[in-house]
């Protein structure tokens, strides 16, 4: 609707790293069919009480950290970088494209369209249109993300001072967030950071609240490498995805980038291949069949 100005987010941008998204998302899928969740899973398990979620979230942090700003980000300035492409657009959203193309703005009823697509795919099932609990869970997943929008677009105008345009994603953030306590470098926190002690602590009210919460360890050392294999994946992954399952999966699709759909794709195929490792088993990888 235009209400708020969200060209400066970092998923607009109008340079496309289609083989950084592939690869991103495939070994991001693999990661989270190893760990058993995406990023956003391992904060709310931690907020249950699960020790094994912590290692994953502190190891995925970490990783994602390393492969932005550390060692990791010289391969990742060295291979995929000189991959990207220069699109002859003010960004990559899917209407900026068009309207690059044919010097008309359908952004609203482009939304729609998707919009509408999307409603009728998930609503099409029966079964999940009785599922209120998991609707209302989604809804509100969404709004959070709408909020993110919302507070970053326009908290610089209030503040006097530059804030990231952004909203909900947990593969950096972590990283960020464990930088910031050891560092103690961060003036302000952005919002991807104060999510990651939003979501523990929310998780955390929900599973007192319904007594579930209580202190859980992976069962043996082969479960401790599985969820740190799977840490590290959907650490590099996710940066050179430039998000994750909520990250590009909500956020990054609210803003209709193109960069969405490439994403979700490597993920489904890499936790594809993550699920078949875990069942079958492979001869040259760990043996993390269960």
């Amino acid at each position: 609707m235009q209400w708020l100005n969200i060209s400066d987010s970092f998923y607009l941008n109008n340079r496309l790293s289609v083989v950084g998204n592939l690869i991103g998302g495939l070994l991001f899928g693999i990661g989270m069919a190893l760990v058993g969740t995406c990023g956003f899973g391992a904060l709310t398990r931690l907020g249950t009480g699960s020790l094994g979620s912590l290692i994953v979230v502190v190891v995925m942090g970490l990783t994602a950290f390393s492969t932005q700003h550390g060692l990791l980000a010289e391969l990742r300035l060295m291979w995929i970088e000189p991959l990207v492409i220069d699109l002859n657009s003010p960004s990559q959203s899917v209407s900026a494209l068009f309207e690059a193309m044919t010097r008309v703005d359908l952004s609203i009823p482009i939304a729609l369209a998707i919009t509408a697509a999307l409603a009728y795919w998930i609503f099409s099932d029966r079964f999940y249109r009785t599922n209120y609990r998991s609707i209302a869970t989604g809804t509100v997943i969404g709004l959070c993300v709408t909020t993110g929008w919302i507070v970053t677009a326009t908290l610089g105008s209030v503040m006097f001072r530059q804030v990231q345009i952004e909203s909900a994603s947990f593969v950096l953030p972590p990283g960020e967030f464990i930088y910031g306590l050891v560092a103690a470098t961060v003036n302000i926190p952005d919002y991807g950071i104060g999510m990651v002690p939003g979501v523990i602590f929310g998780a955390a009210v929900v599973a007192v609240l319904n007594k579930e919460i209580r202190w859980e360890a992976c069962d043996d050392a082969r479960e401790l490498g599985r969820h740190m294999c799977g840490a590290v994946l959907m650490g590099i992954g996710g940066v050179l995805a430039t998000g994750c399952t909520i990250g590009q999966g909500v956020s990054a699709f609210s803003t209709m980038a193109v960069s969405a759909p490439v994403v979700l794709l490597g993920i489904v195929a890499g936790a594809r291949i993550g699920l078949k490792v875990l069942v079958e088993g492979h001869s040259f990888l760990p043996n993390f069949k269960k």
